[in-house]
C-alpha cells in the first residue's frame, strides 16, 4: 500500500532500492550521547523515503547494524509510524518536485531535506577529547587563511572543507596510530585502560569531525571585526591591546550568537532555511563517514579533484599569474593610443587589484572563481547576473560623465581623496585620536570619494531599503507560519523531527545569558579601551544590528548571499557620532558584525540540524571557537599589517596583496564622520542616505505587481529580488573583477546543465566537486602566503617572463600610466 502511495505522488517513479527499505525485518538502535536509547525506531520513517540518499548507496539492510535485543513490539511500532509519515510526506510533497529519469531535480529547501542530505543518526558522540584538540589546533589555521584572505585583492572565506579535509586525515591518523585501552587489556597496567581509551576513542566517526571542523571554521569566519583594529594600526598609529581585541571580538560574536538562538524557529528549523554554501560541507561529510558503493565513488572523485586542483593551483597564482584573467581585447590592443589603452584598462582590465571591470575576461585561477556558484541556487544567480550587467554599463557612465567628478581620481578604489587627486591626509584632520580638528579640515578641504565608490554606497543603501521592504512584503507569512510551527512543534523538516526527538534542545536561558555576557564584555571595551564610542552610543549600535539580523539572516538563508549592511550601521553612526571616526568603526563592529556573525552561527546550526549534532554540543562549538579564532586573527593581522605596511596604504595595491578591505572601513568611517557635510542636503552624496527609502518603494510596486500577475510569461515575479540586483550592481567598484566571467560560466554548468539535465550526477557529484576543488587551492594558497608571497616578512616572487610581467598589469592591459 504505502509503495503505491508512494508511486502515485511521486508520478510513478519510485526509487531504486525502496521495496528494500520497505521490507527491512528489524531495525537497528543507536545509543544517545546522553546514553543508550532507541532513536533508530523513529528515523525509519525517516528514512525509506522516495530517492533519499541512502536509496542511491545500496539497500537499507547496507545501513543497518541489526540489534537481536531488538523487540517485535517495537518493530511494529516503528512500521506504523513508518506508514503513516511517509504517507502524509508524499502528500505534502505532490507536484512540488521534478523528476527526470527518476532523480529528483533539486530546486527548493524541501528537495534539499528530502531527496539531497542523508537522513542517518548513528548516535555517536560528537564533543570528545580528540574532537577538541583537533577543533582548537585547526581553529588557529582557520583564521591564520582568513585574515591572509582579508588582505587578499579578491576576499575569499575560509572554505570549511579545506579544514574538514584536514582534519579527517589527522583524526583518522589518531584513531589508526594511538594505543587503545584494548593494548593493556589484563596486563599490569590494565588501569591506563581508561585514560587510553579517553584519548583515542576509536574509529574518527562523523560527530567528532563535524565538531572539530565547526570550532575551526568558527574560528575562520567569526574574526573580521579584528579588521578594525587593523584600521587603527594603519591609519591612526593606535595600537589596540590584545585584551582589548579579544574581548571586543568575542563579544560580537557571541552576542550575535545569542540572537540567532532567539530566532532558531525561524532562520534554522525550516526546510527552506538551507544555507546553500553549506551543502558541499554536508555532503563531504556523508560521504567520508557512510561507508558505501556510491560513497566510496564520492571520496574517490574528492580526492582526485583535491589533488589536482593543489598541484594545479601554484600555476596560476604563482608562476603563470596572467591565467587569473586572459583577455583578448588587452591582448590585442598593445599598440593603441594612450588615451585608447586607458578606456580599455577601465573596460577589460581586471587581473591587478582595482585595474578595472574585468569584462568578458577569463580566469583559470579557481582561488577566486571558488564553488559559490556550484552552490548558490539558479534564482540568486540570475539575480546576480542583472546587476553585473547593470555595473559594467553604470561604471563606465559615472566614471567618463565625470559624476561627482570622477576623472580626477581612479576609476576603482575604496581609498578617499583630496580634490586635486591625491590621498586624503586624515592624519592632520583627525591625528592619533580619532577626532575632528574644525580647523584642520578648513585648511584641508573635505575628503572625496571615487565616483565608483559613491555608487557602492548608494547601492548599498538602496539593498538595505529594498531588503526589508522584500522581506516584509514578500516573506511575512513564512515568518508568522514558522513560529507557528515551533511553538505547536510541527515543523514539517524532516531533520529537525529527528533532532526534536532524540536530543536535548538549548534553553532559551542558555542564549539571553550569552547576550548579557557578551552585553557587559562589550561594555568593558567601550569604558577602557581605546573607542572613543559613548556607552549610549554602543546601547544604539546593538539594537540596530538586532534589528536587521532576522532579515539579512532570512535571505542569506534562503539565497546564499546576503546583503552588506555596513551602509546602515556607518549612516546611522556618523549622525549620533559626528566627528569621530574610530568610534563609527567600533559602532560598525557592534551592528553589522552582529548581523555577520549571526549569518555564520545560523548556517553552522543547520548544518548541525542536518548530521545531527546535539544542539548542546554546537551551543559550546561556537562559543569556544569564537575565543580561539579572536586570539590567533589578532596576532595573524598584526603580522600581516606589520610586513605589508606600505602596500596596504597603497591605493591600488598588488595582485597579491592589498589593503582594500581595512581602506574600505576607514574610508566610510571617516567620511560618514563628515555625515553633514559629505551627505547633507547640500553635500554632494546627498543621493547615498536618501537611496536607503528609495530602495523599498520598486520592491512595493512589485509586490502590487505580483498580486495582480503572479507570473509574467515564464518568470515568476516574486523571483525577482531587488536587493541582490542592486547590490551586484556594484559588484565590481573594487578588488579583482577578471574571475566574473567564469564565475558565471562555473554556475550555468552546474545550476543549470547539470542540475536540470543530469540530477542524479549533480545530486551525488556537485556538492562534492566543489568543495574538493576549494579545499586544494586553499591548501596550497595557505601554503604559498607564508613561503613566497610575503605574509610572515619578504616575498619571493617568480621570475618574470611573458605569463608573469615584471612591468604592468598582469593581463597586459596597461593603461592608465601602467
Amino acid at each position: 500500500m504505502i509503495e503505491k502511495q508512494l508511486a502515485e505522488k511521486s508520478r510513478g517513479v519510485v526509487a531504486p532500492g525502496l521495496r528494500a527499505a520497505f521490507h527491512t525485518p528489524t531495525v537497528r538502535f543507536a545509543e544517545r550521547v546522553h546514553g543508550p536509547a532507541p532513536v533508530m525506531a523513529d528515523h525509519l520513517e525517516s528514512l525509506a523515503r522516495t530517492t533519499s540518499p541512502l536509496s542511491e548507496q545500496g539497500s537499507f539492510e547496507d545501513k543497518v547494524d541489526y540489534s537481536p535485543k531488538t523487540e517485535k513490539s517495537e518493530i511494529d511500532y516503528a512500521t506504523d509510524k513508518l506508514e503513516k509519515h511517509t504517507s502524509a510526506d508524499a502528500s505534502a510533497g505532490e507536484g512540488e518536485t521534478a523528476f527526470i529519469k527518476g532523480e529528483p531535480v533539486i530546486t527548493s529547501g524541501a528537495d534539499v531535506s528530502k531527496f539531497l542530505v542523508d537522513l542517518r543518526d548513528d548516535g555517536d558522540p560528537a564533543i570528545t577529547f580528540r574532537s577538541f584538540v583537533l577543533g582548537t589546533v585547526f581553529a588557529g589555521l582557520g583564521a591564520a587563511v582568513c585574515q591572509i584572505y582579508l588582505f587578499k585583492p579578491v576576499q575569499v572565506s575560509v572554505s570549511s572543507v579545506f579544514l574538514l579535509l584536514l582534519i579527517y586525515s589527522f583524526g583518522t591518523a589518531w584513531a589508526k596510530f594511538l594505543p587503545r585501552g584494548s593494548l593493556v587489556e589484563g596486563t599490569r597496567l590494565a588501569w591506563l585502560g581508561p585514560v587510553l581509551d579517553f584519548v583515542n576513542p576509536g574509529e574518527f566517526r562523523i560527530k567528532e569531525h563535524v565538531v572539530a571542523t565547526l570550532v575551526a571554521s568558527t574560528a575562520a569566519g567569526g574574526s573580521t571585526a579584528v579588521q578594525n583594529f587593523a584600521v587603527q594600526r594603519l591609519y591612526y598609529d593606535t595600537n589596540v591591546k590584545a585584551t582589548t581585541a579579544i574581548l571586543a571580538t568575542f563579544s560580537t560574536a557571541c552576542f550575535g550568537y545569542g540572537l540567532v538562538g532567539l530566532l532558531r524557529p525561524l532562520t534554522v528549523y525550516p526546510s527552506e532555511m538551507v544555507y546553500w554554501f553549506n551543502l558541499p560541507s554536508v555532503s563531504i561529510f556523508q560521504a567520508m563517514h557512510f561507508d558505501s558503493g556510491a560513497n566510496r565513488k564520492r571520496v574517490k572523485l574528492f580526492w582526485s579533484a583535491f589533488t589536482g586542483m593543489f598541484c594545479y593551483e601554484v600555476i596560476p597564482s604563482y608562476i603563470f599569474p596572467l591565467l587569473n584573467g586572459i583577455n583578448v581585447v588587452c591582448l590585442a590592443t598593445q599598440k593603441t593610443s594612450s588615451s585608447a589603452q586607458n578606456v580599455i584598462t577601465n573596460l577589460f582590465g581586471g587581473t591587478d587589484g582595482n585595474e578595472g571591470l574585468g569584462f568578458l575576461s577569463i580566469s583559470f585561477d579557481w582561488q577566486y572563481i571558488t564553488s559559490q556558484f556550484t552552490s548558490l541556487p539558479l534564482i540568486q544567480q540570475a539575480n546576480s547576473w542583472i546587476g553585473y550587467t547593470l555595473c559594467y554599463a553604470i561604471v563606465m557612465t559615472i566614471y567618463y560623465s565625470n559624476a561627482w567628478n570622477s576623472l580626477s581620481f581612479p576609476m576603482l578604489s575604496t581609498s578617499i581623496f583630496s580634490s586635486n587627486g591625491s590621498v586624503y591626509d586624515q592624519a592632520a584632520v583627525f591625528g592619533s585620536d580619532g577626532i575632528l580638528n574644525t580647523t584642520a579640515l578648513n585648511e584641508v578641504g573635505l575628503p572625496a570619494l571615487t565616483g565608483s565608490n559613491a555608487w557602492s554606497q548608494l547601492t548599498a543603501n538602496l539593498s538595505i531599503g529594498g531588503l526589508i521592504a522584500h522581506t516584509v512584503l514578500f516573506w511575512s507569512p513564512y515568518v508568522v507560519e514558522s513560529f507557528k510551527q515551533a511553538k505547536a512543534k510541527t515543523q514539517p523538516d524532516p531533520h529537525w523531527q529527528i533532532m526534536s526527538r532524540s536530543y536535548k534542545e538549548v534553553p532559551w536561558y542558555w542564549y539571553i545569558g550569552l547576550l548579557l555576557l557578551s552585553f557587559f564584555a562589550g561594555l568593558i571595551v567601550v569604558l577602557k579601551g581605546q573607542t572613543t564610542l559613548p556607552w549610549w552610543s554602543y546601547l544604539v549600535a546593538l539594537l540596530l544590528g538586532a534589528f536587521i539580523t532576522p532579515f539579512s539572516t532570512l535571505l542569506y538563508a534562503r539565497m546564499g548571499n546576503g546583503i552588506a549592511t555596513n551602509q546602515l550601521m556607518k549612516m546611522v553612526a556618523g549622525a549620533i557620532n559626528p566627528g569621530r571616526p574610530v568610534a563609527n568603526l567600533y559602532f560598525s563592529m557592534w551592528s553589522h558584525d552582529v548581523v555577520g556573525t549571526s549569518i555564520g552561527f545560523a548556517g553552522d546550526l543547520k548544518v548541525g540540524q542536518y548530521l545531527k549534532i546535539p544542539p548542546r554540543a554546537m551551543f559550546a562549538t561556537q562559543v569556544w571557537g569564537t575565543i580561539v579564532g579572536a586570539a590567533v586573527n589578532y596576532a595573524v593581522m598584526i603580522s600581516i599589517v606589520d610586513a605589508q605596511r606600505d602596500i596596504l596604504l597603497d591605493p591600488e595595491g598588488t595582485n597579491v596583496w592589498s589593503g582594500q578591505y581595512p581602506q574600505a572601513l576607514n574610508s566610510a568611517a571617516i567620511t560618514w564622520s563628515l555625515a553633514k557635510q559629505l551627505y547633507g542636503p547640500n553635500g554632494p552624496y546627498i543621493w547615498v542616505p536618501l537611496s536607503l527609502l528609495f530602495g523599498m518603494v520598486p520592491t512595493f510596486f512589485q509586490w502590487l505587481i505580483s498580486k495582480r500577475w503572479p507570473h509574467i510569461g515564464p518568470i515568476r515575479t516574486d523571483s525577482i529580488i531587488l536587493p541582490i540586483i542592486y547590490m551586484y550592481s556594484a559588484w565590481m567598484t573594487s578588488g579583482t573583477n577578471s574571475p566574473i566571467t567564469s564565475s558565471i560560466i562555473t554556475g550555468l554548468v552546474s545550476q543549470l546543465w547539470l542540475r536540470r539535465y543530469h540530477p542524479g550526477w549533480y545530486r551525488k557529484y556537485n556538492y562534492i566537486l566543489g568543495g574538493a576543488l576549494d579545499g586544494g587551492a586553499q591548501v596550497m594558497i595557505f601554503i604559498l602566503s607564508f613561503a613566497v608571497f610575503g605574509a610572515s616578512g619578504t616575498p619571493r616572487p617568480f621570475p618574470a617572463w611573458a605569463g608573469n610581467p615584471a612591468t604592468g598589469n598582469t593581463d597586459y592591459c596597461n593603461g592608465n600610466q601602467e
